[in-house]
């Protein structure tokens, strides 16, 4: 009992890593990327990219987070700033203080009021109708 080192207790704590499913990727305030970035697991932006993101995981956007480009991802939280092409295999939030213009493609959608959300959207995998395909030609012409 005494004298004996557990063998645990003697390992230096800086070894130990976090397991890869609960990872996350993060990209500062301050730095600048431009290109394409691959990532397996989640993406934290809080600087800027230029470029193409694929990731297999989420994307958030931070406040301070500036993207133009195209981003594919599974799900995403948009604070901060994104221009271009947002594709999002599952479900996009868009908060309040994001600032969203381009193509916007998704199966689930939620934006927050006070969100600036100009984008041409696609939402549950089919291409969103407009008003007037659904009023015959007949009620158009007699403007009912």
């Amino acid at each position: 009992m005494f004298g004996k080192k557990n063998p645990s207790a003697s390992e230096d704590s800086s070894s130990y890593t976090t397991p890869a499913s609960t990872s996350i990727n993060s990209l500062v305030i301050g730095t600048n990327i431009e290109g394409t970035i691959h990532a397996t697991s989640d993406i934290r932006i809080d600087g800027n990219i230029n470029g193409t993101l694929h990731c297999s995981g989420r994307v958030i956007i931070g406040e301070d987070g500036k993207v133009e480009g195209d981003i594919q991802c599974e799900n995403a939280v948009i604070e901060g700033t994104f221009t271009g092409t947002l594709t999002v295999a599952s479900t996009l939030n868009v908060k309040e203080t994001a600032v969203i213009r381009g193509d916007v493609n998704t199966q689930k959608l939620h934006v927050q009021n006070g969100a600036v959300f100009n984008v041409n959207c696609n939402t549950g995998g089919s291409k969103i109708k407009s008003i007037s395909e659904d009023i015959p030609a007949a009620d158009m012409a007699s403007g009912i």
